[in-house]
């Protein structure tokens, strides 16, 4: 293994003992079993999703040795789960959505199972996919599906990513009636230097509390999601997420 390899493999584990301080952290607010503490589970998120992004984008390509891969990608295959699992929680909270104590338990029984799973459950799928990922023709196959969304793209039939979508849906069961995403044409360096997205909302009646709602659902899913906001005022949002322009 050559030094290099070695030092983000260093990273990559040093950033895992992170994220198991995360997962405890989050254990214990599910316990609570309290919408009281959504604000704090998005902030968790927020900071999960952030550390796991750094994996995948810095320090995961430089890892050669299979058996290492493997191991990283079981362990981040749970953490994905997790990150999903409670996203869902946040967006039902937003949406004012019965959480019955069985949905409670399954998270904390999911956190307290994690061993197991990723030695069993996500090894597997981790296995499944290198396999796929280095076999020849598996990998010839994804290059020509690779091509033909991006010829789709050009001729404008390309769909929006999925956080696009989830954006849309979530402000829409807030109460949204009209979602628009844009690109900013003016500077808004004061509330949100690196501003990437303006993200505009309405309601039918216009009211101010439900807008307040659409506002807020949207806040807590990007911030699970690793990224910036700030409000220019009630009906429109920054982020520094790269969104796609409607």
């Amino acid at each position: 293994m050559s030094y290099i390899e070695k030092k983000y493999l260093k990273k990559i584990y040093d950033t895992f003992d992170d994220l198991a301080g995360i997962d405890k952290k989050l254990l214990e607010l599910i316990e609570y079993k309290s919408f009281n503490k959504a604000d704090e589970i998005a902030k968790s998120l927020a900071n999960l999703n952030k550390k796991m992004n750094l994996i995948l984008r810095q320090y995961y390509p430089e890892i050669k040795e299979m058996d290492q891969k493997l191991k990283i990608k079981s362990i981040m295959k749970f953490y994905y789960d997790l990150l999903d699992k409670l996203t869902n929680f946040i967006r039902n909270v937003e949406t004012f959505q019965n959480i019955d104590d069985k949905y409670y338990q399954s998270i904390i029984e999911f956190i307290h199972e994690k061993e197991e799973l990723i030695d069993n459950k996500y090894k597997d799928i981790a296995t499944r996919e290198l396999t796929s990922f280095y076999d020849k023709k598996s990998r010839d196959n994804l290059e020509k599906i690779l091509e033909s969304k991006l010829k789709l793209r050009e001729h404008k039939y390309f769909t929006f990513g999925s956080l696009e979508e989830e954006i849309k849906k979530i402000a829409e069961l807030n109460g949204a009636s009209m979602v628009k995403i844009e690109k900013p044409s003016q500077p808004y360096s004061e509330k949100l230097p690196d501003i990437n997205a303006i993200i505009t909302f309405e309601s039918a009646d216009q009211n101010r509390e439900k807008l307040n709602q659409v506002g807020r659902a949207i806040n807590i899913y990007l911030q699970s999601k690793g990224y910036k906001v700030a409000f220019l005022n009630t009906n429109l949002i920054l982020t520094d997420a790269d969104l796609l322009e409607d």
